[in-house]
């Protein structure tokens, strides 16, 4: 028996969750979130414009990064606490993985320029850091931010579904990578990866927001926590 499972990865897609959807900003939490994830979608589209599989490839290393963070601080809770930690760190690192199988997907779509991996470097070791100590001081905030960032993902990935749907992007076949992880047909197109990717952020947003309607639930109920990690 081998010490780890080598069987692929595999994904049920969700076409059906709602894709247009924005909470918006209430308090000064949220105010800082969103404005923190507006000024990173302006850099990223004068940095990437069009060039969407570029975009996604540097993008979804970043948003690898939450997932795990998150993760790893629930589970040291839980440990700390001697408690159960509902169901938050499988569904936190099941998010860390997910967005990193969509990276492996846009890196056989878009083949990445060397500049472009050292640009990878970069960003994880700067937002990785931002992120792990935002976690820890501010769990809320840091929930409220990723909901944001996937709201703003949606939005890209619509953007990009567009160019392939008017012909000015080539709907190529879809890597395989993609085909099995999330079991599309054998000639599924860049367009059914594009959906299905989609459906993935648009599920991140509405569990991190629900993360943070849950923070305030357990804040109004036990006041004196404030607002450390659950």
């Amino acid at each position: 028996m081998k010490p780890f499972d080598p069987r692929p990865l595999v994904r049920q897609n969700n076409p059906d969750i709602a894709i247009d959807t924005h909470v918006a900003p209430q308090g000064s939490s949220d105010k800082i979130a969103f404005a923190f994830v507006k000024l990173l979608r302006f850099f990223a589209d004068r940095f990437f414009a069009k060039r969407y599989g570029h975009r996604a490839v540097v993008l979804e290393t970043v948003a690898a990064v939450p997932g795990m963070v998150g993760g790893l601080w629930q589970h040291l809770t839980a440990l700390r606490k001697m408690r159960d930690d509902d169901g938050w760190i499988r569904t936190l690192l099941d998010e860390a993985e997910n967005e990193r199988m969509h990276l492996m997907t846009f890196i056989e779509i878009a083949k990445p320029s060397w500049f472009e991996r050292y640009l990878i470097v970069a960003a994880q070791l700067v937002f990785y850091n931002f992120y792990f100590f935002l976690y820890l001081f501010a769990p809320r905030t840091a929930h409220r931010v990723v909901g944001y960032f996937e709201e703003e993902a949606v939005y890209s990935y619509t953007q990009y579904l567009a160019e392939v749907d008017a012909g000015r992007l080539e709907n190529i076949p879809a890597p395989q990578i993609a085909i099995d992880y999330w079991q599309l047909a054998p000639n599924a197109r860049l367009r059914d990866v594009i959906l299905a990717v989609r459906a993935d952020e648009a599920e991140h947003r509405d569990v991190n927001h629900y993360f943070v309607s849950e923070l305030d639930s357990r804040k109004a109920h036990r006041p004196l926590e404030g607002q450390t990690a659950p």
